[in-house]
């Protein structure tokens, strides 16, 4: 079937996103799913700090790339070997795919799943198929998803149901800044009765660990961040506490359990620093991959502090999915409140710019009406 999606012909294209167009709205060929797969019309995808780092470099990804990780849709078509999903229901899309079966996937979370990690990293669906195609030459996947478009094909394992009452845009969230900032709060750090959370960096995911943490009541929550409209975001959203890098230093203030979602060294430095003794910093941001911390390991020892990686907050979707479906419905997750902006395709060049200024928390792309 034709669709039309975005696609990243070239990595590392100059700033600003509106001129140089780094994406590309183009017509594609969508193949049929295979047995294990399932068809769905995209309804709403997030523009993500994971999509610009593809665009700008810092996650070298193969091209021409159809972009978008963060999706929500209707499934159309399912593969004969997929019993579980049903034509006209709604799925979130998730980008890291599990088998349920590798010894990573047995960590309860942990460790990625090593096929689906080796799926992402080579630009294909689980089992190695390409399913886009543009005159005769294969498109590949952005980590099992390609949602920036009108439709996608996808393994089963890069869908978890998500009821009717809950909003596609909401839906779309939930599988990445949520499952990603809910769970570094939720499965990693672990904070207890009592415990103070804190969140350095309020993008998407930072935002969505803040929101978490307020929603388990443990402890006062303190956002950190460099710009001040986030700061004050956090406080309408519910922070005890804000501070920007500068005054959380000068004021000494310290967490048991600190998350750093801004994906940069000195974040990681100043959430490492920010953590109070015996507790735990949980580091959930994606910076360059040749990005280097300079921390003091006495002060790890002395303080017998722990410093844990995340990815995709830990999750296990099928899983934890439900769980934040559960807690927006009771009033206690107001995901909405991620949403910055609803945009159209055709604006999605000029959004990577809002997002890479620091401009927007999550721009939602609308694919009805």
């Amino acid at each position: 079937m034709k669709i039309t999606g975005a696609v990243l012909e070239e990595i590392g294209l100059p700033r600003p996103y509106a001129q140089s167009e780094p994406l590309k709205i183009v017509e594609l060929d969508l193949d049929e799913p295979g047995p294990d797969e399932v068809l769905i019309r995209i309804r709403a995808a997030g523009l993500c700090h994971s999509d610009l780092s593809v665009v700008d470099g810092n996650r070298v990804r193969p091209t021409p790339m159809l972009l978008g990780h963060e999706a929500s849709g209707i499934v159309e078509k399912v593969g004969a070997n997929v019993s579980d999903l049903k034509i006209g229901q709604q799925v979130t899309t998730v980008f890291l795919p599990r088998c349920g079966e590798c010894a990573n996937c047995l960590t309860d979370g942990k460790l990625p799943c090593t096929p689906g990690t080796a799926a992402n990293n080579a630009g294909v669906l689980v089992g190695g198929h390409y399913r886009l195609h543009r005159d005769g030459t294969d498109i590949s996947h952005h980590v099992g998803v390609s949602g920036f478009a009108t439709h996608a094909v996808l393994n089963r394992q890069s869908v978890v149901p998500v009821d009717d009452d809950v909003p596609p845009e909401i839906a779309a969230v939930l599988g990445c800044a949520v499952l990603t900032g809910g769970g570094a709060v939720i499965n990693a750090g672990k904070p207890r009765d009592g415990d103070a959370v804190m969140v350095v960096g309020l993008g998407g995911v930072g935002m969505a660990a803040l929101l978490t943490a307020i929603s388990l009541g443990k402890g006062k929550v303190i956002g950190v961040d460099a710009n001040p409209e986030k700061l004050a975001r956090a406080k309408e959203l519910g922070a005890d506490e804000v501070y920007s890098p500068a005054e959380l230093e000068v004021n000494g203030v310290k967490a048991p359990v600190v998350i750093e979602a801004a994906g940069h060294p000195r974040a990681f430095e100043t959430a490492v620093a920010a953590t109070g003794v015996g507790g735990t910093t949980v580091t959930v941001g994606l910076p360059s991959p040749d990005a280097r911390s300079t921390i003091a390991p006495l002060g790890l020892t002395g303080e017998a502090r722990t410093i844990i990686g995340s990815y995709l907050g830990s999750a296990v979707p099928s899983r934890d999915i439900p769980v934040y479906v559960q807690l927006w419905r009771d009033g206690k997750l107001p995901v909405e409140e991620l949403i910055s902006g609803r945009i159209a395709l055709s604006e999605i060049n000029a959004s990577l710019d809002k997002l890479a200024d620091g401009l927007a928390v999550r721009q939602v792309i609308l694919f009805e009406n």
